[in-house]
């Protein structure tokens, strides 16, 4: 029996044999479960963490790497009443140390690979593998836990690019109402989605619950690489696709492939992190030719719902996140301001984080949630992303968001994707360089680069160095790695150190 306000009662039994994931192994391997044999994995999953002495409100966390067994923790976690706490195996040991004793885990499930990385803690811990179905075969829970109003269903870490990661609490209500409400705006009942971004993270997560709620199907991924993503979608003949934009830049590179498969069965990519320049636009459709693209946001404290197309279909300007969804409240900082940092409030939001100092920095009296991130709202009432405050620096007194000085980058008709990132300057203080990946068979320069941002944007905007990459780097979530650019660019400017003299 199902208790429908308990996030892990997703997903219902189906009386077909449809599969409800599908996992798609980096060597071609598979494993299938069906949406009846998934439930039953849930329910025995629950039971068998009640039976090794968890108690409601206890807190377990993941470190692995995507998984069946991942999902059926989680989803059985939460209908035990068992809070589930993914983590990041990519984050050093010291920051994993930080989170076990952070979000007070009474139990970690991992691959024996990652047991290094609880090394100087003495949490229990348990491998998926033999030990993981062995806890599997106690007698299965048979009702989910009915959640209090506001109770926590999962935690959620962001990815600590600007400091020591912030565990975010998701309630049982806010993320049954994402599903739902995802539910009535995409017909996925009979699509196949692809799922390559890592579980921790709330995109793939959302995505997962989303398939359940759905009765759809989805394939997963161990980890995002471009030629088993391109043959998954062919293999499983994928219609609906979640990425960053940086993962179809990687697709681009592997040419043979592409041109021997056939991708016609994509009809929906769902584009998030950072806008979709034109010639990036242009490339994903030639390689998805039946696909329409969507531009979302979204962000783990408020939630993958906050901006759709317009309800009386206007065409959405290029670039644009949309205009809110009719149940999400957003503001600008100030009232009747159309630039500023965006705040938002809906259903779907996080209830804090697990530091109380942090969520009072973060929630306002009213219940707004400060997404730390800049947009504009057009005379259309459009709105779109100008850049992150953490990603801001000042040059020469003048603040630059990089995404403005990478839009002017990537209107050059051959520029593919671009990042800026600032460096010291002993007059400016900092100054703006850049990384860039050229269309296939484009023949740019620097010179002619600068020279175009200097004629397309404002002159204190423009990247002082140009570089060329084959392709950029990406961190754990599949997003373009800045940190790790910064570091790039500053031992590109560093001076030589000199030969040693004899």
């Amino acid at each position: 029996m199902t208790d429908f306000a308990n996030l892990g009662s997703f997903p219902l039994p189906d009386r077909t044999d449809k599969p409800l994931f599908i996992a798609h192994g980096l060597d071609g391997s598979e494993q299938s479960l069906t949406h009846r044999a998934f439930d039953a994995r849930c329910n025995a999953v629950a039971g068998g963490l009640l039976a090794r002495g968890l108690v409601r409100g206890d807190r377990i966390g993941l470190l692995s790497l995507n998984r069946l067994d991942y999902l059926a923790l989680v989803m059985g976690a939460m209908r035990a009443g068992i809070v589930p706490v993914p983590i990041n195996p990519a984050f050093p040991a010291a920051t994993i140390r930080y989170i076990v004793e952070d979000a007070g885990l009474s139990l970690v499930v991992l691959e024996e690979d990652n047991a290094p990385l609880l090394e100087g803690t003495t949490v229990d811990r348990l491998c998926f593998g033999a030990a993981f179905d062995a806890l599997a075969s106690a007698a299965p829970l048979h009702r989910a836990i009915t959640p209090e109003p506001r109770e926590t269903a999962l935690i959620l870490y962001t990815s600590g690019s600007t400091g020591r990661p912030k565990g975010v609490l998701l309630s049982h209500a806010a993320h049954r109402w994402v599903a739902e409400t995802r539910v009535a705006d995409y017909a996925l009942e009979q699509e196949r989605l692809l799922i390559a971004a890592p579980l921790y993270h709330m995109n793939a997560l959302a995505l997962a619950v989303l398939t359940c709620a759905s009765r759809s199907t989805a394939v997963i991924l161990p980890r995002f690489r471009a030629r088993p993503y391109i043959e998954a979608i062919a293999r499983y003949r994928c219609s609906w696709l979640t990425a960053v934009p940086p993962m179809i830049a990687m697709m681009l590179q592997e040419t043979d492939l592409l041109a021997r498969t056939d991708l016609s069965s994509v009809h929906t990519v769902r584009m998030g992190s950072a806008p979709v320049n034109e010639a990036l636009e242009a490339e994903t459709r030639s390689i998805l030719p039946n696909a329409r693209l969507i531009n979302a946001y979204g962000t783990t404290e408020g939630g993958p719902v906050v901006f759709v197309d317009p309800p009386d279909g206007r065409p959405k300007p290029a670039g644009a996140a949309g205009v809110p969804h009719p149940e999400v409240e957003v503001r600008l900082g100030t009232a009747g301001a159309c630039e500023g940092t965006l705040e938002i409030r809906s259903p779907g939001m996080m209830t804090g984080y697990t530091d109380p100092a942090k969520t009072a920095g973060a929630l306002a009296a009213d219940g707004f949630y400060n997404t730390g991130d800049v947009f504009r709202r057009d005379a259309e009432g459009f709105y779109h992303f100008v850049g992150r405050c953490d990603d801001m620096f000042v040059s020469g007194g003048e603040n630059i968001y990089p995404i403005e000085v990478e839009t002017v980058l990537e209107s050059h008709a051959d520029v593919l994707q671009s990042c800026v990132v600032p460096v010291p300057d002993a007059v400016k203080g900092t100054k703006p360089v850049a990384f860039v990946v050229q269309r296939p068979g484009a023949g740019l320069d620097e010179a002619a680069l600068k020279a175009w941002t200097l004629a397309h944007g404002p002159a204190y905007q423009h990247p002082r160095r140009v570089w060329f990459l084959n392709k950029l780097p990406l961190g754990a979530t599949n997003k373009i790695d800045r940190n790790r650019l910064k570091a790039e660019a500053a031992g590109r400017l560093a001076p030589a150190t000199p030969e040693p003299q004899n």
